[in-house]
């Protein structure tokens, strides 16, 4: 296979008519295949539809009538393991880089920009991702993203909804000394986007107790397997000088162990092969009860299991959610996870490498609107997906564990870790540290020397905080305004919404630069209709339907669909277990109060005792809800 990507270097980029034969090397013996070849075939091709592209291998020259793939898929096949044509774009004297290098550059954790804001000619710039498993980023490493964005970027951070961070606004030129500063200072970019696995959620808080930090240590290890190994990252950013920590010996075993046929033979990328993924993947571990990671919204979602005492045993598995759409097109929908089963602790990783496998085999390679895992999941059914699954992972897996209710957790104001320290959940509004929270938090955790974690509620964690510390940083945080949670608006703390206009290509509308707006009318027909001021709903905002703030999952989600113009989903629950659906679509942002006043109000007048605004909407039914928005006269005496 690197053989074969080497060669197609040579070959146009241009040209997506590259064909290729399926693999050959997994053959059913008795219920487990062994892989005796460079890579294993799709186990059950005649479930696969005429002309739908599955796994790809080295492209072949054949039949024009065949099926083409992807075009990304040709770019991906004939970049040398992420290189071509990026390194050479990178050298050019232009302000942008080509098609095919914008697509690798993702892999990179980059993605290429313009701001919409401005007219006439395009400017081009970058926005850089990190990749931060379980959210931990180090004392230096903040300082270090810090300080980039104020020579580098647009002067702010922003906090993303999977614990990492965003820079905006860099040059092409500043790029390289960029991301090998990162590198450089205990960061990573590599696979922060692209198509592959993306960063690993985990509960942010810095507990000591075995569970949490089982499930953090577990998180990182998965993140270690699934990282990209040719090489290319280091080529491009630091000369090829590797700046790594070693891995723990069981993830490199894992990685490297082919007995059921997962690998790539003597590839410099066993797991990924040339084309990597069909499209983008995500994974989340956490532990029972806390589902700050929206763990039914990813790709593969893990839950630590543990006996009476506390003690980790093994892991509960869903598979098969995503939140990506698009939009008016009704094949493709958001998604929850499935229970998969249950698997040992000292199984896990090579449980995660058979999912990730059969969906690199099975996953569509033409149409990028359907290569997500959970389309697979759809056409497969579960008991299917999971029979091939346990073909790549060898055994059966056991049957899913009972698991209590599940709670949406914020990790915001004081807390004790369980070790004699503190840490200091902080809420900050759709994750943008600027001006003098940003100059106020470095000097914190400069001079309190603090490690802190990202959550996925594009907050931020100060860790290790001695007691007498305490009231120092509290005033410090006040002044700058960052408050104690008690003063914040409730709507605020749960509130989440994606970068949106003007930078990201795909925004159809506001979302982060309309959110705070939004917020504050919602508040003010709570105060008309007599909701109290400590009730709140789960709201989450984007620019357009691809969902990165999930807000599939909102008990009031507003997802771009035209200029100034949403969809609203309703229907989500504040503990993310369930979800929403499309009440209205085409409101207008002028309009919304048309559409929340008669809402709110029967909430108010009609719900059950406690009964959450997401669960409301849910029993009584959109067709009475649009009955009550389209007879609404107003309040009544």
């Amino acid at each position: 296979m690197a053989a074969s990507a080497a060669t197609g270097m040579a070959g146009s980029v241009k040209d997506p008519v590259v064909l290729r034969h399926g693999f050959h090397g997994l053959r059913r013996s008795g219920s487990i295949a062994l892989g005796r070849s460079l890579r294993a075939q799709p186990l059950t091709p005649s479930s696969s539809s005429p002309g739908v592209i599955r796994a790809v291998s080295s492209p072949v020259k054949t039949d024009a009538s065949e099926v083409k793939r992807s075009k990304v898929e040709v770019f991906k096949e004939q970049s040398n393991f992420l290189r071509y044509p990026l390194n050479e774009e990178l050298r050019t004297e232009a302000p942008n880089i080509n098609e095919a290098a914008t697509q690798l550059i993702k892999f990179h954790g980059s993605y290429q920009q313009t701001n919409r804001d401005e007219r006439g000619q395009r400017s081009y710039q970058f926005m850089l991702r990190t990749k931060n498993p379980c959210g931990k980023v180090s004392n230096r490493l903040y300082l270090a993203m810090d300080k980039l964005a104020d020579e580098f970027g647009i002067g702010t951070l922003r906090l993303t909804t999977r614990q990492t961070f965003q820079l905006h606004g860099i040059l092409k030129k500043n790029l390289k000394t960029v991301i090998s500063t990162v590198i450089r200072n205990m960061g990573s970019t590599l696979g922060a986007c692209g198509d592959l696995n993306r960063n690993v959620l985990a509960p942010a808080a810095p507990y000591t107790t075995k569970e949490y930090v089982f499930a953090q240590e577990t998180a990182e290890n998965i993140a270690s397997l699934l990282t990209p190994q040719s090489g290319a990252y280091y080529d491009l950013w630091v000369d090829g000088e590797k700046i790594m920590s070693a891995e723990p010996p069981e993830v490199v075993k894992a990685r490297n162990d082919n007995s059921h046929g997962t690998n790539f033979l003597d590839s410099p990328e066993p797991i990924y092969g040339t084309q990597f993924l069909p499209r983008k993947f995500k994974i989340a571990v956490t532990v029972p009860r806390d589902n700050s990671v929206d763990i039914l919204t990813n790709d593969i979602g893990v839950v630590v299991v543990s006996d009476s005492d506390g003690e980790p045993q093994g892991f509960n598995i869903y598979v098969g959610g995503g939140m990506g759409r698009t939009l008016r097109v009704e094949t493709t929908f958001p998604c929850l996870g499935q229970p998969l089963g249950y698997v040992p602790k000292e199984d896990i990783l090579y449980a995660v490498k058979a999912i990730v496998v059969t969906q690199r085999e099975n996953g569509r390679r033409d149409d990028r609107k359907y290569s997500r895992m959970k389309y697979l999941v759809n056409e497969w059914g579960i008991e299917k997906f999971r029979s091939v699954v346990e073909q790549y992972y060898g055994k059966k897996f056991e049957t899913f564990r009972e698991l209590p209710e599940w709670e949406f957790k914020s990790y915001v104001g004081w807390h004790e870790q369980g070790d004699g320290a503190m840490f200091c959940g902080l809420h900050v509004d759709n994750g943008r540290i600027g001006g003098i929270v940003k100059k106020t938090l470095r000097e914190i955790i400069e001079n309190y020397n603090l490690n802190v974690r990202l959550t996925p509620n594009q907050n931020i964690i100060l860790c290790d905080i001695d007691h007498s510390w305490k009231e120092a940083i509290t005033m410090a945080l006040t002044e700058a305004g960052l408050l104690d949670p008690t003063y914040v608006d409730p709507l605020n703390i749960t509130a989440m919404a994606c970068p949106a206009l003007p930078l990201c290509p795909l925004a159809i509308t506001e979302a982060e630069r309309g959110i705070p707006s939004i917020l504050k009318r919602v508040r003010a027909v709570f105060d008309k209709v007599g909701i109290k001021h400590d009730e709140s709903v789960v709201i989450r905002v984007t620019g357009c339907p691809n969902g990165c703030a999930r807000p599939y999952m909102a008990e009031l989600g507003f997802v771009g669909d035209g200029p100034n113009s949403y969809q609203i989903w309703l229907g989500g629950t504040p503990n993310q277990t369930t979800l929403a659906k499309c009440f209205m679509n085409k409101v207008k942002i002028q309009d919304l109060e048309k559409v929340l006043e008669p809402l709110f109000y029967n909430w108010k007048v009609k719900r059950l005792e406690s009964e959450p605004f997401g669960v409301f909407t849910g029993r009584t039914g959109f067709e009475k809800l649009q009955e009550m928005v389209d007879k609404w006269e107003g309040i009544r005496e």
